[in-house]
């Protein structure tokens, strides 16, 4: 656990902040699309107020909208190890496509939208 001053050993030099409806359903997603693991929860008599979230090297800041806060979802790059499979995960657990998945120069690819407004590419190296 970090002390009082330091960061947690997961954070990055930049990570976005999510602010979301429905944000425990936010974190529901991710851990069953993209195994994300919570490493920070904090709630309140009116829900879920702020978590964070990792997956692989990366941390995800998740807050719930409402009274000053809008929502802010965010368009986002994912690299997997099977673009397919999450692709077909992302959809199972309410995604609409955006970009149907295709053999790019860069690896394959396919975007989603999530229930919660944001935009997954989601990619994985060809070997």
């Amino acid at each position: 656990m970090a002390s009082k001053n330091q960061n947690p050993e997961y954070y990055r030099t930049v990570m976005p902040y999510l602010i979301l409806e429905n944000a425990e359903a936010f974190l529901d997603f991710t851990q069953t699309v993209f195994d994300a693991e919570i490493k920070m929860k904090h709630e309140d008599e009116k829900g879920l107020r702020h978590a964070e979230i990792v997956m692989g090297d990366s941390t995800i800041m998740v807050g719930q909208s409402g009274g000053p806060w809008d929502p802010q979802p965010a368009g986002l790059y994912i690299n997997v190890s099977s673009a397919d499979d999450t692709y077909q995960k992302a959809l199972d657990a309410g995604a609409t496509t955006v970009m149907e998945l295709s053999n790019e120069n860069y690896g394959r690819s396919g975007g989603v939208l999530d229930p919660f407004g944001n935009t997954w590419w989601i990619t994985s190296v060809q070997d």
